[in-house]
């Protein structure tokens, strides 16, 4: 099994355990599902198609989407995880692919306590690929009334975060210096953004800065719980991690693993995006961008197969089947050949002679 297909295995083992249902859903949705919500997608690039019926549709380059608008409000909290293939650019490859994505949704009466669970799964997620992690941790309502004291337009606002999630101070100066902002709430989103690090040392100052204390608060106490589960240090406390804030709210947050330059998660609560699509229920939820773990430094499948049994054309077919059955009898795969094929990577050689087996190769 390739390494990404146990990640997958794992990962679907990891949410079960914690009661979510697998949701499945079809290969292609309605264009006009993400034609309206294109700046939601890692990618606005989507393969299109028309139906028979005349409909134009697309090749699902997002889960998350799909989940919403299948949903119906009411019923407590609908809790599911998903492994599906969509359909999209990808940074490894510069073009589309087809890119496995695990992920969780909790949608309905979302609490704190849901949102903690799903911070620990995003944490267990990152441990599952490697213990040389950290999910970064931001919380947009901070964010949101720091830049909301600066008096920026629409636009502007929106330099101004991306500013803030490329922690580009010098253009933060600009654009302040540009807008006539107030130089005392320029100087307290600047600390902010320069804010980084374990929550133990960016909490004090986060309420030195004075603002949303109901966000502070909750940052505060969800990084507690995560500690009292022994996860405190996988966790960081980064403000560059904005997200969109027309479809994310509350808690946002990113997965890195040692060896892959760019995130391999990220997720967060996205209310807006409920309301955008006209549910009244709250949500939270992340997705583990596999496709990224390409390029990980970590565990590399080595071998395409465990072992080669070679067997001359005259060989006994039952010698040969209980030869192949003895050397995978511990669970390692076997193939039997005339040859060794062609670029076919392996661990051990073997050859069937009569009805003894002979290890020519051993490089386990």
């Amino acid at each position: 099994m390739k390494y990404e297909e146990r990640i997958v295995f794992a990962l679907r083992e990891l949410y079960r355990r914690f009661g979510y249902l697998q949701y499945k859903m079809r290969k292609f949705e309605e264009y006009d599902l993400y034609a309206g919500n294109k700046d939601f997608l890692i990618s606005d690039n989507i393969i299109t198609f028309t139906d028979v019926n005349g409909r134009l549709m697309a090749l699902k380059p997002d889960v998350t989407l799909s989940i919403v608008r299948s949903g119906k409000d009411g019923g407590g909290i609908q809790k599911v995880y998903y492994n599906e293939n969509v359909y999209r650019v990808s940074a490894a490859a510069q073009g589309f692919r087809e890119i496995m994505q695990s992920g969780i949704e909790c949608i309905g009466e979302v609490d704190d306590c849901c949102v903690a669970e799903t911070l620990m799964l995003a944490v267990e997620s990152l441990r599952t690929i490697s213990q040389e992690c950290i999910l970064d941790i931001s919380q947009l309502d901070i964010v949101s009334e720091l830049v909301d004291a600066l008096g920026a337009e629409a636009a502007m606002r929106r330099e101004i975060l991306k500013c803030v999630g490329e922690k580009n101070l010098h253009g933060l100066d600009d654009i302040c210096r540009a807008s006539g902002a107030d130089p005392d709430a320029a100087a307290r989103l600047k600390t902010l953004v320069q804010t980084s690090g374990a929550p133990a040392q960016v909490l004090p100052v986060l309420r030195s800065l004075g603002c949303a204390p109901a966000a502070v608060a909750q940052l505060a106490s969800l990084t507690d719980c995560l500690d009292a589960l022994g996860l405190g240090a996988y966790l960081r406390i980064d403000f560059s991690v904005v997200g969109d804030m027309r479809y994310y709210n509350g808690i946002v947050f990113k997965g890195f693993v040692s060896g892959v330059p760019t995130g391999v998660l990220s997720g967060g609560q996205y209310d807006r995006l409920m309301e955008k699509m006209r549910r009244r229920a709250r949500a939270v939820g992340f997705a583990v961008y596999l496709d990224q773990l390409e390029r990980f430094s970590g565990e590399t499948e080595a071998v395409d197969v465990d072992t080669v049994l070679l067997y001359s054309p005259d060989a006994a077919p039952a010698a040969l089947l209980r030869a192949a059955d003895a050397l995978s009898a511990d669970g390692r795969s076997v193939t039997a050949q005339h040859t060794v094929p062609e670029k076919l990577r392996y661990r051990r050689l073997a050859r069937l002679d009569g009805d003894e087996v002979k290890i020519l190769e051993d490089m386990a």
